[in-house]
């Protein structure tokens, strides 16, 4: 054999026994990823493990170390305004391509978050506890002055040292709002707050100060406005421990069912009622509870200008098409400020005798609480008869309605008996684990949000308790929201895979109970911490009852943002955020 033969043949043999080793290898690794208990999820290019069936021979604790180190480096969000920043609502890039009307409404960013978190405000401290905060709060947890110099001569809010202080001033409220609510009970004593009237909406709140003074009177009220060039104000109601959300009345329905509030509240709030057909307070309309009570106090009520009365008109046509009835317009005593409160109908009587069908009756055959990225339509629901006179009841005075079975529960014969178990439920739990079983401070706790409320157990068992509860309903869940609003507490919609509409470092304590399962069908774990993370207050606590395999899984996300956490009887987890952050030049 020559040697260019031989040559020839030892290099075949080379490329052959490459292309072996290549199989095998191929072969191998094929039988590792076989007999692999996980699988894997893409975070924007970050592997992390999901367990499927742990073994009881500690496999939990060599995955949970597995996702740690396939965890992000964080690094802090960069740009500007990256210390208030709320994804669905600064999404710059598709706001500038909406309407004027539009762009105050949620438009969450496509494709996967940014693995970054928030900075935190220089100087930011432990905020000041309740009841102190109502009346004042830190500056460097909210270091806004804009609105401080835009409402100087109106007392909303005052600069006073290291504090902003609240001395319950406002437009309509020229001599207080604690005068401004005795006042409104004193026209109107049917109103009976904090018995017959217990939770409200107001609309357009400022800093929410008619909300927080209404707490006083055992009234849950939740203010809402939008993220607008009053900057901040929303964010100063929860820092101040008043429940509040960033919200607005475009061209979207509200995240609450129908015939919810006992009371909507508007001083001066800015909006146009008659706009569109009418629109927006059709859509107050929805939410009202029948014999519920819109209370509008603003100019074109008093005023006798032209374009004043031109909106009162505008007013009086709309509201006689909606069947309201004003039951008393007058004025303030002493303050010159005029308002009018209209009632809503408590049968549907009114809106067949109409001569025209203007604004048209819904169809009685849609499902009345779809409200989640609903556009307004316009059109009068129907009102729930719900008792054998066609009348439809108000509910219990509180705090008995709190227990009473809701006129809302489901007509299917268990549901009594499942609402009443599920109350049982949680009151024991709160009361023999969360209360005394965990290392949770309840003292230093004021702002509280259940990511999964049910038919609101959790908060109901908390209500003796100096805190308030937002109820969220996830939109994929049971609807039990109008069952929480009939029981006089407040909550909203949302979907957990989406940012939620409020500031960061809102709230003291988040819970959720068996939720995480559900949701990582639909979205990566991973984004719902962050979103966790993002809300939570430092030195806030995460409450979350679930299975080891969710509870593993989360534990070690929470790790990586330098949380501690604690097990307790295999179920329940207690997180607690810190201060850390991590250095602005840290890598992803």
């Amino acid at each position: 054999m020559s040697i260019s033969a031989l040559r020839s043949l030892l290099k075949e043999r080379k490329y052959a026994s490459l292309l072996f080793l290549f199989v095998v290898l191929i072969f191998v690794t094929f039988l590792l990823i076989s007999n692999s208990q996980s699988f894997v999820y893409d975070y924007a290019g970050i592997s992390i493990s999901e367990p499927q069936s742990p073994s009881q021979n500690g496999s939990n604790t060599f995955i949970a170390a597995n996702m740690e180190s396939s965890l992000p480096r964080w690094r802090l969000c960069e740009g500007p305004g990256m210390v208030d920043y709320i994804p669905c609502l600064d999404n710059w890039k598709a706001i500038k391509t909406f309407r004027k009307l539009e762009r105050k409404e949620r438009h969450c960013p496509k494709g996967p978050s940014p693995r970054c978190l928030l900075p935190l405000p220089p100087g930011y401290k432990t905020p000041v506890p309740w009841p102190k905060s109502r009346d004042m709060i830190w500056y460097d947890n909210v270091p806004h002055p804009k609105l401080v110099e835009y409402k100087k001569e109106q007392h909303w809010v005052v600069k006073s040292g290291e504090y902003l202080v609240f001395p319950g001033g406002g437009t309509q409220f020229k001599e207080g709002v604690a005068h401004y609510v005795e006042a409104i009970e004193k026209i109107l004593p049917v109103i009976q707050w904090g018995k017959h009237t217990r939770v409200v909406l107001d609309v357009g709140c400022g800093v929410a100060s008619f909300g927080g003074y209404l707490l006083d009177k055992d009234v849950i009220t939740l203010s809402f406005a939008p993220k607008d060039e009053h900057d901040a104000q929303i964010q100063f109601a929860l820092e101040r421990g008043i429940p509040a959300t960033l919200s607005v009345i475009g061209t979207k329905k509200l995240t609450f069912p129908n015939d919810a509030y006992d009371v909507v509240h508007c001083a001066r709030c800015r909006v146009r009622w008659d706009a569109d057909g009418g629109k927006p307070l059709i859509e107050i309309n929805r939410i009202l509870r029948p014999g519920g009570y819109f209370i509008w106090s603003a100019t074109p009520v008093y005023l006798k200008d032209e374009e004043h009365q031109k909106i009162w008109q505008a007013m009086v046509a709309l509201t006689e098409s909606i069947c309201w009835k004003i039951v008393k317009k007058t004025s303030i005593n002493g303050l010159g400020i005029g308002l009018v409160i209209y009632q809503k109908p408590v049968t549907s009587s009114c809106y067949e005798a109409r001569k025209e069908d203007i604004p048209r009756l819904c169809d009685p055959n849609r499902r009345p609480n779809i409200s989640w990225y609903e556009p307004l339509d316009g059109c009068l629901p129907p009102v729930p008869a719900v008792s054998e006179d066609g009348i439809y009841n108000w509910p219990a005075p509180w705090p008995e309605r709190l227990n009473t079975k809701p006129s809302s529960l489901s007509k299917e014969s268990d549901s009594q008996k499942n609402f009443m178990e599920d109350s049982n439920h949680w009151s024991a739990l709160v009361s023999d684990i969360y209360l005394e079983g965990l290392t949770v401070n309840w003292s230093s706790i004021r702002n509280v949000m259940d990511m999964n409320a049910g038919y609101g157990g959790f908060a109901a068992a908390l209500i003796d308790l100096p805190l308030w509860v937002m109820n969220v309903v996830p939109i994929h869940e049971a609807d039990t929201l109008p069952v929480i609003f009939d029981r006089g507490l407040i909550g909203t919609y949302h979907d957990w895979c989406e940012s939620l509409s409020t500031y960061p470092r809102t709230y003291d304590l988040l819970h959720l109970s068996f939720l995480l399962k559900s949701l990582t069908q639909r979205c990566n774990i991973l984004d719902v911490v962050m979103e966790m993370d993002r809300i939570l207050r430092p030195g806030g606590t995460l409450l979350v009852q679930d299975t080891m395999e969710m509870i593993n899984e989360l534990t070690s996300a929470l790790n990586s943002l330098h949380w501690s956490s604690s097990l307790y009887q295999d179920q329940f987890l207690v997180g607690k955020k810190g201060f850390w952050r991590p250095h602005s030049d840290a890598t992803a």
